[in-house]
Parts: C-alpha cells; structure tokens; sequence
C-alpha cells in the first residue's frame, strides 16, 4: 500500500484507539502493537497499554514481505505477552489482524510455521484489492474478509470492525466468557467487507 490508502490505514489506526478508549473493557485489557511490512517487517509500536499508545508514523514501499511479517510478530508475541504460570495468571491469547493488498515476496510458508508456534486468539486477514485470499487463508482459516478497493469508506468500514471486535473480546474476556476464537464470535462485518469463501 502506498499514497492514500496508507493514509486510509493511518487514519483506520486512531479510529480504533479513539473507539477503544471509549470501552471501558477494552481499557481494562486491552493493549495493542503495530507490525508493518514492505521489502521489511518492523514493529513500529511494541506492545502498548491502550491509554499509552501513540499512533505511530506508518509508510509502505517495495515488495511483501508477509513471511517476515508473521515471524516478527510471533518473536514480538512469544516476548512480549505473558505467559500463565503457577504463581500467576498471564495474558489473553492475542488476537491478529492482518492486512495487505498484494501477494508475499518471500518464503511466507516459512514465516508460517513460526508463527503456528504461538498463542493465538483469533487471527483475522483483510485482502484489499484482491490481495492474495488464498494465501490468507493458509494463516487465518475461515477468518479472511476482503475489501474490493481501498477507498476511504471501505477501509474505514474494515478499522470500525476491528473496534467493535476487540471491544467484543474484551466484553466476553472481563464477563468471563471464552475469548473469541472465530468470525462467529465476533460482530457481523459490514456490508463493504466480504467474508472469503
């Protein structure tokens, strides 16, 4: 993604914090990173308390490089989220959302398995602009949307729904309920984003 979509995935960003911020659950457990990727994989933002998170600056330029990706955020996960032991209780499986508007670059199988080898909540992929759903689907199973285009309403569609759906988990997780573990548990997605099937 490059021009004005990234500014559409900027601008998706605040939208979830600002919307998160007003969930009281949400402020109670949830705490978000960002993991971007072109030619690179770079965590910009660490795992964050939602209270002290800062959008950070996001650009995109080069190739896919999805399969670094997946591994980088599965070293960030395996570091950064904690761990259940007998003393005490850790955090909840996190949950992945995934976007990208191409097909991977490099040896994402690679980076697959090494993300398989974590915790995962829900993983969810949004393909935009026809990205690669069958790719998607190999990380995320049944949970892959698709955006048709990148315009401003599409993708503003996709960032309210990643909002309601992490204040949905955080209801469930402080009720005491299962967290979310597939698109069924999760609110129905808008009209412009399309369940892959």
């Amino acid at each position: 993604m490059h021009g004005e979509p990234i500014e559409q995935v900027k601008n998706g960003l605040q939208m979830v914090v600002s919307a998160l911020r007003q969930d009281p659950y949400a402020l109670e457990t949830a705490y978000l990173s960002v993991v971007t990727f072109d030619t690179n994989a770079r965590q910009v933002v660490p795992l964050t308390e939602l209270t002290a998170f800062q959008i950070p600056s996001i650009s995109a330029s080069g190739v896919t490089a999805l399969g670094e990706a997946l591994e980088l955020v599965a070293e960030r996960a395996s570091q950064e989220v904690a761990k259940s032991t007998p003393e005490r209780k850790g955090d909840w499986k996190p949950m992945v959302f995934l976007m990208t508007d191409g097909a991977p670059t490099d040896d994402w199988r690679r980076g697959l398995d090494r993300f398989r080898k974590e915790k995962w909540g829900i993983v969810v992929a949004c393909a935009v602009d026809d990205g690669s759903v069958d790719v998607l689907r190999e990380i995320a199973g049944e949970a892959v949307v698709s955006l048709q285009t990148s315009d401003p309403g599409s993708v503003s569609a996709f960032f309210k729904w990643v909002s309601a759906s992490v204040s949905t988990n955080s209801a469930k997780i402080d009720s005491g309920n299962k967290e979310a573990s597939g698109l069924d548990d999760l609110p129905p997605p808008p009209p412009e984003i399309n369940v892959a099937v």
